[in-house]
Order: C-alpha cells, then sequence, then structure tokens
C-alpha cells in the first residue's frame, strides 16, 4: 500500500522521497486553497445539499438506539446519549432478543398495546404483540382469566388475514405450553419457527414442548438450533434444562451457572439463578438452593418459581414457619395449585392436618379456576388425589394425561396412581421406565423403592429408597421422613454366607 496515496502499491520505492538538490520544493496548499493555474474543480465533484450538513467529524452514520439518534465519529465516540428506552419499549426488545422481560415492563406493553388496538382495530401487528405479551404474562403469572384474554387477542391477529405474524404464532405456543397442552404447544412453535427460523421464542417454547411429547430428539434439534441463532444465557438456560431431563447434572449445572454469570438483564438472571436454586436442591443442597433463589428474588420479587423455590429449600432446613411464609408469597405471585399442594404437605408433616386440609380444598378450587380457562391440570390433580384424595380418579386423570403426553414424568406419575390404588404390580414397569429414562432425582427413585416394599422386594426397595435419600435428603417434608422409617425397618442387608 502508497503510504502517500493510499492505494495499492508495488512494495518497492521508485523514487527519492525529497526532492534533489537544486530542485525547488513546491510548497503544499493548505486544506481548500488553490494551487495558481490549478483549473477548476469539476462542478460534478460538488455535491450538491440536500439537508442540513453534519458535523465534519461523523463518519459511521446514524444509528437508531431505542426511538433515540445517536450520531458516531470516526474513533466510536458517542456525539450524543440515545434517548432512553420506555418501559413497554424495554418488553418488546426483550421479546425480539428472545429474554424474559420485567413484569413491569410487561404490564407496561400490554397497556400500550391495548390503547393502540383501541384506537386502530385492524392494526394486526399490535393485536400480535398484544397476544404474545398476554401469553407470557399468563405463563408467568398463573392468573385465572389471563389465559382466555390472550388467545382472544391473538386470534384476533391471525384473523385479519394475509401472512400469519410469527409473534402471533410465538405467542400461541407459549400460551399453549403455559396450558400445559404440550402437543399445541409443538405445533404452533414448529409453524413460528417454520415462519421465521431467525427468531428464538419458537425455540424456547419448542424445548418446553417436545419432552413433553416424549420428543427427546426434537428438544435436542431445537437447542442446537438456538445455539446457532442465538448463543448466550438464553440458550444456556435452556440447554440446562434439556441436560436435566436427561440425569446430565454436572453439564447441566455448568451451562446454568455460566448464563446467570452472563445474564444481561435482572429478569433473565433471575430465570438463569431460579433454575440454578432448582438444579441445587434436587442434588440436596438446600443451603446453595437457598442461596440461588434468593439471589433470583433479588434481581426479579415477583418471580414465583423462585420464591416456591425459596419455600422448599427453607422446609428442607427446618425452618418451617419461615417456609410457610415463603408459600404465602409464592401462591400471591401465582395462583398455582401444585404450591397448595406442597404448603399442605408441610402443614401435614407438622401435624396440622386441618390447615392442611384447607390447602388442598384451595388447590381444587384453583386448579378448577384454571381448568376453565383451558389450563389443564391432570399432573397437579392426579398428585393430590393420589396421596390425599381418591387414588381411583388419580388413576383416571393421569391415564389421560399418560395417553396425550406420553413421557417419563406422566409414566412415573401414573404408577404412582395405580400403586396408592392397590395396583402396585401394574405400577412396576411404569416407574421403572421414569426411573430410567427421565430426570436423575430423588422422588421417582422414592416410589419404586415404596413399589418395591409393597411387592416384597426388600433388597430392591433398600436400594430406591436409599438412592432418593442420598440424591436430596430432604426431597419431601412429608415423604422424606416416611423413606427413612422404612428404610429402619428394612434393617441393613443380610452380608453373611447363605444359610447351609
Amino acid at each position: 500500500m502508497d503510504r502517500e496515496t493510499g492505494r495499492p502499491g508495488t512494495g518497492l520505492r521508485t523514487g527519492p522521497r525529497t526532492p534533489p538538490a537544486g530542485v525547488a520544493r513546491t510548497p503544499r496548499p493548505r486544506l481548500g486553497q488553490r494551487v495558481p493555474g490549478a483549473p477548476p474543480p469539476p462542478a460534478a465533484r460538488r455535491p450538491r445539499r440536500r439537508g442540513p450538513r453534519l458535523p465534519a467529524a461523523v463518519g459511521v452514520g446514524l444509528l437508531l438506539a431505542g426511538g433515540g439518534v445517536v450520531a458516531v465519529d470516526r474513533l466510536g465516540q458517542d456525539r450524543a446519549a440515545p434517548a432512553p428506552l420506555t418501559p413497554a419499549g424495554r418488553a418488546l426488545a426483550a421479546a425480539g432478543a428472545g429474554r424474559p422481560a420485567a413484569l413491569a415492563d410487561l404490564a407496561a406493553l400490554i397497556g400500550e398495546r391495548r390503547e393502540r388496538v383501541r384506537r386502530a382495530p385492524a392494526d394486526r401487528a399490535s393485536w400480535a404483540v398484544l397476544g404474545a405479551a398476554l401469553a407470557e404474562r399468563a405463563a408467568r403469572s398463573g392468573a385465572p382469566g389471563a389465559y382466555t384474554e390472550a388467545e382472544r387477542a391473538l386470534q384476533r391477529a391471525l384473523a385479519q388475514g394475509g401472512t400469519p405474524d410469527v409473534r402471533a404464532l410465538t405467542g400461541l405456543a407459549v400460551l399453549a405450553a403455559a396450558r400445559q397442552d404440550w402437543a399445541g404447544a409443538v405445533r404452533w412453535g414448529e409453524a413460528a419457527r417454520d415462519r421465521a427460523p431467525g427468531r428464538v421464542g419458537a425455540y424456547r417454547v419448542l424445548l418446553e414442548a417436545y419432552p413433553g411429547t416424549g420428543d427427546a430428539e426434537g428438544a435436542d434439534r431445537a437447542l442446537e438450533r438456538l445455539r446457532k441463532v442465538r448463543p448466550g444465557p438464553v440458550a444456556e438456560v435452556a440447554a440446562a434444562w434439556v441436560h436435566r431431563e436427561r440425569g446430565w447434572r454436572e453439564d447441566a449445572e455448568a451451562t446454568v451457572y455460566d448464563a446467570a454469570a452472563r445474564a444481561a438483564t435482572p429478569a433473565e438472571r433471575a430465570a438463569a439463578l431460579s433454575r440454578a436454586g432448582d438444579l441445587a436442591w434436587e442434588r440436596g443442597e438446600a443451603e446453595t438452593a437457598l442461596a440461588r433463589y434468593e439471589g433470583a428474588l433479588r434481581a426479579e420479587p415477583e418471580h414465583d418459581g423462585a420464591a416456591a423455590g425459596r419455600a422448599r429449600a427453607l422446609a428442607g432446613l427446618g425452618r418451617s414457619e419461615e417456609a410457610l411464609t415463603a408459600w404465602a408469597r409464592a401462591r400471591a405471585a401465582a395462583p398455582r395449585p401444585g404450591y397448595a399442594v406442597e404448603s399442605g404437605e408441610l402443614l401435614l408433616a407438622l401435624g396440622r392436618s386441618a390447615e392442611a386440609a384447607d390447602h388442598f380444598a384451595l388447590a381444587r378450587h384453583q386448579a378448577a379456576a384454571l381448568a376453565r380457562d383451558g389450563v389443564r391440570q391432570e399432573p397437579v390433580l392426579g398428585r393430590l388425589e393420589a396421596d390425599h384424595g381418591d387414588p381411583a380418579e388419580a388413576v383416571r386423570l393421569l391415564t389421560e394425561e399418560h395417553r396425550r403426553h406420553p413421557g417419563p414424568a406422566a409414566s412415573g406419575a401414573l404408577g404412582w396412581a395405580l400403586h396408592k390404588a392397590g395396583r402396585s404390580a401394574e405400577a412396576l414397569p411404569r416407574l421403572r421406565a421414569a426411573v430410567k429414562d427421565g430426570p436423575n432425582t430423588a422422588r421417582p427413585a422414592y416410589h419404586l423403592g415404596m413399589v418395591h416394599l409393597a411387592l416384597g422386594e426388600r433388597g430392591a426397595a433398600r436400594r430406591q429408597l436409599t438412592r432418593a435419600l442420598r440424591l436430596a435428603p430432604q426431597f419431601s417434608p412429608l415423604h422424606a421422613e416416611r423413606a427413612r422409617r422404612e428404610l429402619a425397618t428394612l434393617g441393613e442387608p443380610a452380608w453373611g454366607p447363605p444359610p447351609a
């Protein structure tokens, strides 16, 4: 490159840089000065001014950032600070990046889009954004009525005609997953993915929905694609849960901690830390789990999953009254029937059976309200009926659930209901499959151990009950104590030679 002209050169010096002795040096003109005798520049070289001239330092251009204009000079320095995003703008930006939005920002976006569609009922894009935001809020709040409102907005977006808006398709996938309609979530998620393969939202839903239908290979494909489309914390949180479903604890922990460290927003950090707390809880580390959940709640105080996890960890540490207060916080954040079941079991373990019955009644009431909103409640109702109600009804509910969504979780739940209904021989193969193919957690091992015990298989019962307590010594305030009592009754295996 020729240093003087900036043009490609030969790399060889073709002459001296200074004039030979006796040759006068021609003075170099200053910028804008005409050389005497030189012709004026051609008119074609004089650009016409069509607007206000930008400062000479502006070299790269104008970057739009959150509705403001940022001038960037040649050195990469901002000439003007970007206009800050509004709360609704932050929620919209989070959705575009595939990140969870703060609940307050989500509420602002919903309010803004409601006003837009009120003024312009044919605005398909605003209906799609509104429906997707409502679907996310329904999934995170669990409030009855929120699901129906979201569905109406999303269907309104599709009813406007034309090419389906990918945001509406993704919103319908999120809504189906929140209703635990895994087949519907796969159908809408795949439609959104095919419509816009480069957008993140569809892959996040599919990674939750594929395991619900028993399609582990589909989850692997979705994860591989998500990591290519959007590497970073969103993909790593999803990857952690795929690894957890396979029983790959170390891989799950490594990815989720990395995601928490790299989170770009408080809501994203809360999601990662809550998942990290879940993994620590499942491996029996209540103190670590508590710290992770409390970190998630500092980042996002309304995170109901972290509030519920904190309640479990406190109960596991023997801090029962604090745990009951934490359960009340979780139920206030999201009226999920499962939270009322778990707090009821804690009360039952404390000998407060009348209060426990009230919590179980609350769970049934909440499940009925959600069912009217299209949210399937067979898994939580099946668990409630199997342990604290009518086991035959649990078998009916969970048989239907397993038919719709075969997989380790549904198989294990149905197996436990069969055992509680007095059909332990039928339960055994289902629980074996749940332990073999599902995540390496304590509750399925406990259930399998109790079935072996009912069938008189003492050695197998001892192995599985021991395994459950080794995985998580306080996996349940009610059932962990039962496992310890049964192991004490079984005693140690006989190590001596067999009788003659």
